[in-house]
C-alpha cells in the first residue's frame, strides 16, 4: 500500500486545494494531510486564517479521497510526521519546489503544479477590495 502525506493550511477551501488533494490521492492508496495549525500559519504568514482550525479540519476530514488528517504543529517536525505516519511519498504544490528534497532519504517528494489564478491569499485580497 502506498501511504501519501501532504500538508496545507486550506483557508477558505478553494478548488485549487480540492485539485491538489486529489492529485495526491490519485499517487497512492491512503492519503494523510497535515492541517496548518492557527499559530503555525501565524509564523508562516505573519496573520491568522480567516477560517477556524476546527472548521478546515472539519473540511478535509469530509472529502473522500483524504483517509486520515492531523494538526501539523510544526514545520520543523515534517520529517517526524512523515515517520509517524508511515509515508511513502510527500506532495506538495510547486510553489514549494525543492523546499523538501532533503527528505527524499526517507521518503519519495513529489511538487505537484497548482491549479493557475487561483490562491486563498488572492481572494482574501479580493474579498477586502470589495466595497459594500
Amino acid at each position: 500500500m502506498m501511504r501519501i502525506i501532504t500538508f496545507g493550511t486550506f483557508d477558505m477551501f478553494h478548488i485549487g486545494h480540492l485539485n491538489i488533494i486529489e492529485r495526491a490521492r490519485a499517487l497512492g492508496d491512503y492519503l494523510i494531510v497535515g492541517v496548518s495549525a492557527d499559530q503555525l500559519n501565524f509564523k508562516k504568514k505573519n496573520r491568522f486564517p480567516i477560517c477556524r482550525q476546527e472548521d478546515r479540519l472539519k473540511i478535509i476530514r469530509a472529502l473522500k479521497a483524504v483517509d486520515e488528517v492531523f494538526i501539523e504543529e510544526s514545520l520543523e517536525q515534517k520529517a517526524d510526521y512523515i515517520k509517524q505516519f508511515r509515508a511513502d511519498c510527500l506532495v506538495m504544490g510547486d510553489d514549494w519546489r525543492g523546499r523538501f528534497d532533503h527528505f527524499q532519504d526517507i521518503c519519495d517528494v513529489i511538487y505537484l503544479p497548482r491549479t493557475p489564478s487561483i490562491s486563498t491569499t488572492e481572494l482574501i485580497e479580493v474579498v477586502r477590495s470589495q466595497q459594500f
